[in-house]
């Protein structure tokens, strides 16, 4: 989170570090996607393409988690300091979103 910028509900505000991580791994999934649409497209075995769904997930999951890592340690902890525990109900919903 930027120094002197307060979390919202509506809005976040990560470094430049974070971001330029977050987009790495974005783009890294994105190429993946369309590796695995071309794939299709080429009849490549069934089994090399699932494999390559299962490293999608992984790294989805990953990048998952790191956010919310960032959002529990910047927006959340913000929020309840200044007595706004409706988040908790907030990040339990989305935490039994990201597990199921």
């Amino acid at each position: 989170m930027v120094k002197g910028q307060a979390c919202h509900p509506d809005t976040a505000h990560h470094s430049a570090e974070f971001k330029k991580d977050m987009k790495h791994r974005l783009n890294r999934i994105e190429g993946q996607i369309r590796g695995i649409n071309r794939m299709i497209q080429e009849d490549i075995y069934c089994d090399d393409i699932l494999n390559q769904i299962a490293a999608v997930q992984s790294a989805l999951i990953a990048a998952g988690e790191k956010l919310l890592g960032a959002h529990i340690e910047s927006c959340v902890v913000e929020q309840i300091q200044n007595g706004h525990i409706a988040v908790v109900d907030e990040l339990m919903q989305t935490i039994k979103r990201l597990i199921r």
